[in-house]
Parts: C-alpha cells; sequence; structure tokens
C-alpha cells in the first residue's frame, strides 16, 4: 500500500513538472530540460573523451617515467593556467601605463606578490616538476621560457638563466612539441583535463 502511493506520488510530481514551463537558464549546465510542443527533452552536455591506445612498456623505467609524468604534470598543471592568467592580466596592466618608469615600478611590486603567492609551492617542488612545469608554461603560452624570461626580466637575465640552465643539461629555448617529443606528455595532459586519470 505505501509502495503504491509513493509511486502514485513520484508519477504526479513527474506531470507537474511536464507541465511546469521550463525557464532557460543563459549558462550551459551539464543536464538541462527543454519543452518542445510539450514534449520534454533531456540535454546533457558531456565532457570529451579520449580514448588512446594501451600503454605498453617496454621496461620498469619506461613505466616509471609514464607515471612520473603523471603525478608531474597533475601537479604542474594548474600552476601553469593560474601563471598563464597572471600573465595576461599583467600584459593588460601594464599596456595601460604609459610611461616605461611607471611599468617597471608597477612590474617590480606584481612580481613581489607573485613571489609570496608561488614560493612556498614552488620550492616544494622535484626537479622534474620544474621541467616540466617550463614545458606546460611553453604550451600554455606558446613561448619558450627563454623567450618570457627575456620578454619580463630582459636579455641580460635570460640569458643568465639560460647559462644555468644548461649547467644542469636543460634548455630554456626549447619549445613545447606535442605532437612528436611531447606526446606522451600531451597525451597525460589531455586525460588529466577530462578527469580520466
Amino acid at each position: 500500500m505505501n509502495r503504491t502511493k509513493l509511486v502514485i506520488g513520484l508519477l504526479l510530481f513527474a506531470l507537474s513538472l511536464q507541465a511546469a514551463p521550463i525557464r532557460q537558464e543563459p549558462h550551459i549546465d551539464s543536464l538541462m530540460l527543454s519543452t518542445k510542443g510539450g514534449d520534454t527533452v533531456y540535454l546533457a552536455f558531456l565532457h570529451d573523451l579520449y580514448v588512446y591506445p594501451a600503454m605498453r612498456f617496454k621496461n620498469r623505467r619506461q613505466e616509471k617515467f609514464y607515471w612520473r609524468t603523471v603525478r608531474d604534470v597533475k601537479k604542474c598543471l594548474p600552476y601553469a593556467k593560474m601563471i598563464t592568467k597572471d600573465m595576461i592580466y599583467a600584459d593588460a596592466e601594464l599596456a595601460k601605463i604609459q610611461d616605461t618608469k611607471e611599468q617597471r615600478k608597477w612590474w617590480r611590486h606584481f612580481e613581489r606578490q607573485l613571489y609570496k603567492k608561488y614560493e612556498k609551492d614552488f620550492r616544494n617542488m622535484y626537479a622534474s616538476q620544474g621541467q616540466m612545469l617550463m614545458k606546460l608554461m611553453a604550451r600554455e603560452s606558446n613561448k619558450t621560457s627563454y623567450e618570457l624570461i627575456k620578454k619580463y626580466r630582459g636579455k641580460a637575465s635570460a640569458n643568465f638563466w639560460q647559462m644555468i640552465a644548461k649547467l644542469f643539461k636543460n634548455d630554456l629555448k626549447e619549445g613545447y612539441d606535442g605532437a612528436d617529443k611531447d606526446r606522451i606528455t600531451e597525451r597525460v595532459i589531455n586525460l588529466v583535463e577530462a578527469g580520466q586519470l
């Protein structure tokens, strides 16, 4: 008897939903209802789904490299996106300031804010995560680390940091190549962004 009342109540509730006009929201939600000519249509917006062939590792070293890449991408990708937003903001603000002296003053202040914002997190990163952050910044901004340093700190500073990077067998002038050299990283990024990894 109680089960019958529950089913009847649910049916009446569903019928009342169909009879009431459904207001369309301006933003897209993951699940929406739309009424057309008395019919209710359920709309679902899904994320992209990436399908790659299964990873085949030749040895334990390759498998460790892959899972280290996953760890590093998961840690560094949010930072790369935040830093890119900060760069876009800085570029817009610097474009508003006409005086070169005022631009330098504003940049020094903004640089101190960025240092406070990111210093603690960056100090706890592994060297491989620092390298991954450089790759992801090149991917997000379409500029190498060398070009970014040169743009914001000058050519002398960019050359100094390039020399330091070379001592540690890195290259700030190296770009991001998701189609060839960095294809494993690109795969991991796509899977992480889609929530599949």
